[in-house]
């Protein structure tokens, strides 16, 4: 492959993961406002610019580490985990009584 082929490809190859993943990355920024599920969209379009540009992996990156974040957090606030905390505790309490019998 010539020099100027293999110029033109690179450049080509830039400018399609551009255009591409700054549409579905603008799409994703619109989602946030707008129905859609922007917490899937815009990480997608930030992937596709990571293949090209330095700076897209590390937006990339914190958003993988905001909605791990975010995850931990869910799952540390959520009723089912305060609801198998208490059901712990109450195993090791005493047993309730049943009602006399008559």
């Amino acid at each position: 492959m010539s020099e100027f082929a293999h110029q033109t490809y690179v450049v080509a190859r830039k400018v399609v993961v551009a255009l591409i993943g700054g549409t579905i990355t603008l799409i994703g920024i619109a989602m946030i406002v707008l129905p859609g599920p922007a917490f899937i969209v815009l990480p997608a379009g930030l992937a596709i610019l990571a293949i090209e540009f330095a700076w897209a992996r590390r937006w990339l990156k914190k958003v993988k580490h905001m909605a791990q974040e975010a995850v931990d957090k869910m799952h540390h606030n959520s009723p089912q985990h305060s609801v198998n905390h208490s059901s712990r505790t109450s195993a090791t309490s005493t047993p309730i009584e049943s009602a006399p019998k008559k």
